[in-house]
């Protein structure tokens, strides 16, 4: 409902996208009128969410819930430990797992942070999962895996992308980089420079170091969508889809000991650069396309009356659902309790709300 009334209002206004060939693939110039028409923000009302739960859409899991899979063998890109797995009734869900990954802790607590906040969000449930059929190489920690052919991954996350269907132009490639932003229109229907300066504050904020324009998505939002051919588009959406390397502190590498779930870099890290100019303080990476960037005062202040709707007791859930409190340390970096990480968020809140950007 609360997407139905936010597009409601410019619905009238949009041009459609016609999208052509298979479910989701446009053209640049399709593309860039996407583009221009998009929202990043869609009002929630903050201090009732259930933070712990998570999302509560369709093929939702209560916070440590032990799921049981058969492996699916696909090829999943990235750099971090994932698998594909079936559940009953033919559901293939995407397993990130490990307790030295990073992106089990830190991308359950961004994505439940966005969510919350409004901003849009793939979901991401903490839980324990069985893994039956799983190859030797995922087995190895297991040492009952051989003899019952289950493998038991007791950290892990599974992952329901935010519902809409990806536009995709081929000729630009997936995703979408954070210069773009700035060609969103107001006038055309998009979202205002208010909200868009929000989400890139929020981002410096989380330190999203790994911003290549893959890590974001570009998605058609209709409620009346038919996926299985050609239609057109009237809300588009535009939102972060990885954030795994998150809650540390960017580096030029995306290390991920030092720039996910890291409690003593993050802490460390201030939120600007230049308060005078109101300039985020994120460091460039390689892969990145996010950097440095200067924020606006009606940015500032929306994403800061954001995260003062936020009670102490949400911020505990955050860090508890996300585990942050079993993290451990590596090589001096990492672990953290969850009152550490509460004091932390709480100091980057106020970091924010200092500052005047006029």
């Amino acid at each position: 409902m609360a997407r139905r009334l936010l597009f409601a209002s410019t619905a009238a206004l949009a041009t459609s996208v016609c999208l052509s060939g298979s479910a989701g693939t446009i053209t640049a110039e399709q593309r860039a009128d996407a583009i221009r028409r998009a929202h990043v923000w869609t009002k929630t009302n903050i201090p009732a969410m259930d933070i712990a739960r998570g999302p509560q859409t369709h093929g939702a899991f209560a916070p440590g819930a032990t799921v049981t899979c058969a492996y699916h063998e696909e090829v999943i890109g990235g750099n971090t430990p994932k698998f594909g797995c079936t559940l009953p009734g033919d559901d293939h869900v995407k397993v990130r797992y490990g307790r030295d990954n990073v992106e089990v802790f830190a991308g359950v607590a961004a994505t439940r942070l966005l969510w919350a906040l409004g901003f849009g969000a793939d979901a991401l449930y903490p839980v324990r999962v069985i893994c039956r059929g799983c190859p030797r190489a995922l087995s190895l920690d297991d040492p009952k895996a051989a003899a019952t052919g289950e493998t038991h991954f007791d950290y892990a996350a599974i992952e329901r992308r935010m519902p809409g269907r990806e536009l995709v132009a081929p000729s630009v490639g997936s995703g979408w980089a954070w210069p773009e932003l700035d060609r969103v229109d107001e006038r055309a229907g998009g979202a205002p420079a208010a909200q868009r300066d929000a989400l890139k504050l929020l981002a410096v904020m989380l330190q999203h170091t790994d911003s290549k324009a893959d890590q974001q998505k570009l998605l058609c939002v209709d409620e009346d969508d038919k996926k299985e051919k050609p239609s057109q588009c009237r809300s588009t959406f535009m939102m972060i889809h990885d954030l795994g390397l998150t809650f540390g502190t960017a580096s030029l590498l995306n290390r991920a000991a030092v720039s996910g779930a890291n409690i003593q870099g993050w802490s460390k890290t201030p939120v600007w650069k230049d308060t005078q100019h109101c300039i985020g303080n994120l460091a460039p990476s390689q892969s990145g396309t996010l950097s440095y960037p200067k924020i606006s005062e009606a940015g500032r202040a929306f994403l800061a009356g954001l995260l003062a709707q936020i009670t102490d007791a949400q911020l505990r859930d955050l860090f508890t659902a996300a585990r942050f409190g079993e993290k451990p340390g590596e090589n001096g970096e990492g672990g953290g309790s969850v009152a550490d990480w509460l004091s932390a968020f709480k100091k980057k809140r106020d970091e924010i709300a200092a500052v005047s950007c006029n």
